[in-house]
């Protein structure tokens, strides 16, 4: 699997799922531009790689223009862009602030947005197709307790990632979202978690049972998105971890009922259990 010649940005690169990434793609032959909010952590990515650094916090529309600036002024080119930055900031409902909200929304929806809309533009000015792959979660796919902003931001980008699919099929630019499950500070702070994250012991448990492991066990996706092999696979949604690949399914309808004339509320409760809603979906990560 060679990225030889490929240019790659990943946003948020500086330590765990980022870095590995970044990792990854520069042991397949890609040229990266690391990019972190925390400069240490960036450049110290940077020179670990041979790759360039280009700090900042994603969100706005400057930042995400200096990072494609920053790959064609230090490689000519781009050729895959890697929005993984993100936050957390969880707390249930009633007590989200109005500045967690929109905190965990600028970084991980707005931050996706201009770094996709800035490296689109350049691939499409380059005229020789190219790589989005984008920063997905299974709260976005399920929800998940105290993740009102995470979640929305996440369920979000699966929507981007089918948009942009068909916007940018005709300029051979494929875009899907990875949907990773691994040890970093974020999933630290899930109970469930935390003895393994400490240990660094994944049992099969886990890494079969969960899907859950290292950062460098879903590295391997990214790389094969930026390949040339994945070039017919776009508007995906692909989990990874541990030892467990899948396949998340698009939202779709499950059940129909009809009503000549339409349906009144009585109409709805009186056929609800017996139609409809006889099988109601499942949410929540389990």
């Amino acid at each position: 699997m060679k990225l030889d010649g490929k240019v790659a940005v990943v946003t948020g690169s500086g330590r765990g799922l980022g870095l590995a990434y970044a990792r990854a793609l520069t042991a397949a032959g890609a040229r990266v531009v690391v990019n972190d909010v925390d400069a240490e952590a960036a450049e110290r990515a940077a020179r670990e790689l041979g790759a360039v650094a280009e700090v900042g916090a994603v969100g706005t529309a400057e930042v995400a223009q200096a990072l494609v600036d920053r790959a064609v002024a230090e490689y000519g080119r781009l050729d895959v862009m890697v929005t993984n930055a993100g936050i957390l900031r969880d707390r249930v409902l009633w007590k989200m602030s109005d500045e967690e909200f929109d905190a965990v929304i600028a970084v991980h929806l707005r931050g996706t947005f201009t770094c996709v809309r800035s490296a689109v533009r350049r691939l499409r000015e380059q005229g020789t197709g190219g790589r989005i792959i984008l920063a997905g979660s299974p709260a976005g796919q399920r929800g998940n307790f105290g993740q009102t902003n995470y979640a929305a931001a996440k369920a979000g980008i699966a929507a981007m990632a089918r948009t942009w699919a068909m916007e940018l099929a005709r300029d051979e630019i494929t875009v899907n979202a990875v949907v990773p499950n691994a040890a970093t500070e974020m999933t630290r702070t899930i109970p469930a978690f935390a003895p393994y994250i400490e240990s660094g012991e994944f049992p099969d448990s886990l890494r079969k049972g969960v899907g859950f492991g290292t950062p460098e066990d879903c590295a391997g996706l990214v790389v094969y998105l930026a390949s040339d092999a994945a070039a017919g696979v776009s508007g995906q949604c692909v989990g990874i971890g541990g030892d467990r690949l899948t396949l998340w399914s698009h939202p779709t309808e499950i059940s129909a009922a009809y009503a000549d004339g339409g349906w009144s509320a009585e109409a709805i409760a009186a056929a609800w259990p017996s139609s409809v809603g006889a099988r109601l979906e499942t949410y929540g990560i389990a």
